[in-house]
């Protein structure tokens, strides 16, 4: 059985996978302006004072999902997920109608030219995975930009195959990586600007190993 990840740790490792090795492997950390924002904005939406039901919608915030199937293997929370009352759904335990799933990812800011980005709408398909496994059905997916307070729908259903490829293909380099203790290098063109850990983020464009690797193979 291959190791659990986490589907919030995917987002980590396609925004920068050099950055993602700080924190999974050597457990480096820090925060910024940006981190604090995001922090307080996902605290807000997680409150399960938010839940509600209006119009024969559902709304529940931070909700538990995972799969153990493999190759994915991986566990998370979704911000929100709304049910709604539909003639073609799934049946929930204790109700005797349909619904629909729709999941809603909350984000600070919107990018500056795409409706969405890549690492975003990866972990959101990697919530659905785990949604349509925990649920079943062929739930819906949307991301919400705080900034400009608008709500934009994701195509993972138009495109599941290719996101679906890529998403393996992630999972099984994550593995790896962690397997071998290795920290990816920076990719070039890599923006770091924003980045909470860039002042402990060794700039090389090798691999780095982690300490703790190195320490234990003197052990042995």
């Amino acid at each position: 059985m291959s190791s659990a990840i986490t589907i919030r740790s995917i987002q980590h490792y396609l925004y920068c996978a050099h950055r993602w090795g700080l924190m999974t492997i050597n457990q480096s950390w820090a925060e910024n302006a940006f981190v604090t924002k995001a922090n307080l904005l996902h605290e807000r939406v997680h409150d399960f004072k938010n839940s509600y039901v209006l119009r024969g919608k559902k709304t529940f915030t931070s909700v538990s999902v995972y799969t153990d199937a493999e190759p994915y293997n991986m566990y998370g929370v979704v911000d929100c997920l709304e049910v709604k009352e539909a003639i073609r759904g799934i049946t929930i335990p204790g109700y005797d109608k349909k619904y629909s799933l729709t999941i809603v990812e909350y984000k600070p800011k919107k990018p500056k030219i795409e409706n969405f980005n890549e690492e975003d709408l990866m972990q959101i398909f990697a919530q659905k995975i785990c949604v349509d496994a925990v649920f079943g059905g062929n739930c819906e997916a949307i991301v919400y930009y705080a900034d400009v307070k608008r709500r934009v729908s994701l195509p993972l259903k138009e495109h599941f195959e290719e996101y679906d490829n890529k998403l393996r293909s992630v999972l099984q380099e994550m593995r790896i990586n962690m397997a071998k203790g290795i920290i990816p290098p920076i990719k070039k063109k890599q923006y770091c600007n924003g980045c909470s850990l860039r002042d402990i983020c060794m700039s090389s464009m090798k691999p780095i190993y982690s300490i703790r690797s190195t320490i234990l193979k003197t052990l042995e």
